[in-house]
C-alpha cells in the first residue's frame, strides 16, 4: 500500500452530506431544476395532510 491517500480514500474519510445537500448537489449537477417543484408541492401536500389528521383541521378547512 502506498503512504500517501488516494481520491477514493480521501472521499471515505469525508463528512457524510445531508439529505437536502445531496438533493440540491443532484439538481445542480444534473440540470434536473424540474423536480424542485414537484418535490415542494409534494412536500406541502404531506405538511397538510398531516396537519388534516390533528386537532388543527378545522383551522386548515376554513384556508380553502
Amino acid at each position: 500500500m502506498s503512504a500517501s491517500p488516494n481520491e477514493f480514500e480521501l472521499a471515505a474519510q469525508a463528512k457524510p452530506l445531508s439529505l437536502p445537500r445531496q438533493f440540491l448537489l443532484f439538481l445542480m449537477e444534473n440540470k434536473k431544476w424540474w423536480l424542485l417543484p414537484i418535490v415542494l408541492i409534494l412536500g406541502a401536500v404531506g405538511i397538510l395532510a398531516l396537519f388534516a389528521g390533528t386537532g388543527a383541521a378545522p383551522f386548515i378547512y376554513t384556508m380553502f
